[in-house]
């Protein structure tokens, strides 16, 4: 049937000049270089700056990845929703059991790997959360964060 319906039909033929033309009153698609700049994970919110409550030696220990890890995060299949809300849990749980170095396994790209960061810099979390640094190898890598809890007093 297909192919009767068809038979007659010729494929346009348009020209080079004709075709940039329709190609520039369509919509431009996202490209990277369109998106706004998203923050490194290793790269810490201001609120998270150096020298704001992570000693010399800590940070040192940490981004050595020397530090006992007390906890683990893997948000990898999981959608935006689902991964903000388990985070916070987290986060919140981590808090209250007095853990202070948590690792969140974000992928080494994707939404995810860039969101992390700022959700962890926003509402209650940022109370909660020290400093965050890309993990070591042996922890992930770029496809993870170190995420230092504050103290509770």
């Amino acid at each position: 049937m297909w192919r009767e319906a068809m038979r007659n039909v010729k494929p346009l033929r348009r020209a080079p000049a004709h075709r940039a033309a329709l190609e520039a009153q369509i919509e431009p698609r996202l490209t990277a270089e369109a998106l706004p700049p998203v923050p490194r994970p290793h790269a810490a919110p201001a609120h998270h700056a150096p020298g704001t409550g992570l000693d010399r030696q800590s940070a040192r220990r940490l981004k050595r990845g020397d530090m006992a890890v007390e906890g683990r995060l893997d948000l990898h299949g999981m959608t935006q929703d689902r991964a903000h809300a388990a985070l916070a849990r987290f986060v919140a749980n981590a808090d209250v059991a007095g853990k202070r170095l948590l690792i969140v396994i974000t992928g080494k790209s994707g939404v995810l790997h860039r969101a992390v960061p700022l959700w962890l810099a926003e509402g209650e979390n940022r109370a909660r959360v020290l400093s965050i640094a890309r993990a070591q190898a042996q922890h992930g890598g770029d496809g993870a964060l170190y995420v230092m809890m504050r103290r509770r007093r």
